[in-house]
């Protein structure tokens, strides 16, 4: 396959560098600054601990240039940028899609399709919609620690699973062979690829973990297991949870299991620092939209109460714009 990875920093330059390091696809990037110029004169590199080989994996790259036009049409598109970049990333890909090209977001939060109408917090215009439809779309979900160790070198900590998924879903007793060729792709570059009949509710399961996680440990500074392990933190995380639970009802993304339940995973992982605390240490603009605002907007159309997270989103935009991360 043609494939391009849109925006090779931790995710993206992890799987593009596996994919890459198959052999059997052209990998490009589109990139800029230092990351364009270490991705053209290193090609793809991974330094990895997380697997029984560790050492650096070097793949070549196809070509990487900061203009799409550049790059020409793909069969694969991984768009793999921060969300609150992607209304202004979205528009300039039309160079890279295809009648057939398959659109791969591997984002954290909501997604612009999400809902089937655009969402203020996420897609306020309507031009991620526009420029990335949902008919291309497959959706999603990275279980994956990685980290940029410098530009265009990614170190991966732990885990290598895919869930992948048609947006919109699949008939009883069918499965969709885009995504099926999909899963074979990611499996034979090493990925724990698994194909989802309901993508919706694994995107909003890994949020029901990240959306409290990430901006308590912002505003805090805490890693997780510091969060978890504070009687009144955990209570207020529980809080949270309770209402996009509900939320999540609502929408056809029913969660059984329990706070507590999700606690226990959590609580698994250790002492690590989330990605918005990474990025709140490295001064870079923060995810809040996708993983929060996004929720709370949903919730404000169905009606439902959302106390506790109207209090995690104020305090943590509070965080961001006293430090100039966010809008």
């Amino acid at each position: 396959m043609k494939i391009c990875i849109v925006g090779a920093g931790a995710i993206g330059g992890f799987i593009g560098t596996k994919l890459a390091a198959t052999g059997t696809h052209e990998v490009s990037a589109l990139a800029r600054g230092d990351t364009l110029a270490a991705l053209r004169q290193h090609g793809w590199r991974l330094q990895t601990t997380a697997e029984a080989k560790t050492g650096l994996v070097q793949a070549p790259l196809h070509m990487a240039s900061s203009d799409a036009v550049d790059l020409g049409e793909q069969d694969l598109v991984v768009i793999a940028v921060k969300s609150q970049s992607l209304g202004q990333v979205a528009p300039t890909l039309a160079p890279l899609m295809g009648k057939h090209t398959l659109i791969l977001p591997a984002m954290n939060g909501v997604p612009w399709w999400f809902v089937g109408q655009p969402l203020q917090s996420i897609d306020p215009t309507g031009l991620i919609q526009q420029a990335l439809p949902v008919s291309q779309v497959i959706g999603c979900v990275v279980h994956a620690s990685t980290r940029g160790m410098e530009p265009g070198l990614i170190q991966h900590v732990a885990g290598q699973k895919l869930i992948v998924g048609e947006p919109l879903g699949e008939a009883e007793g069918v499965s969709s062979e885009r995504v099926m060729a999909l899963v074979r792709a990611l499996s034979g570059a090493g990925f724990e690829a698994i194909h989802s009949k309901n993508i919706r509710y694994d995107i909003w399961y890994k949020l029901w973990g990240n959306m409290t996680m990430n901006p308590i440990s912002a505003i805090t500074g805490a890693t997780v297991d510091k969060v978890l392990a504070d009687p009144l933190t955990r209570a207020f995380v529980t809080a949270v949870m309770l209402e996009a639970k509900a939320i999540g009802a609502r929408i056809g993304c029913v969660i059984d299991e329990s706070p507590e339940d999700r606690h226990a995973v959590t609580a698994k992982l250790g002492a690590f620092k989330t990605s918005m605390l990474q990025d709140v240490e490295a001064g870079r603009a923060i995810e809040l939209d996708a993983l929060v605002v996004a929720v709370r907007e949903i919730g404000e159309r169905l009606a439902i109460p959302t106390p506790n997270i109207d209090a995690l989103l104020g305090l943590t935009r509070l965080m961001g714009q006293s430090k100039k991360i966010y809008h």
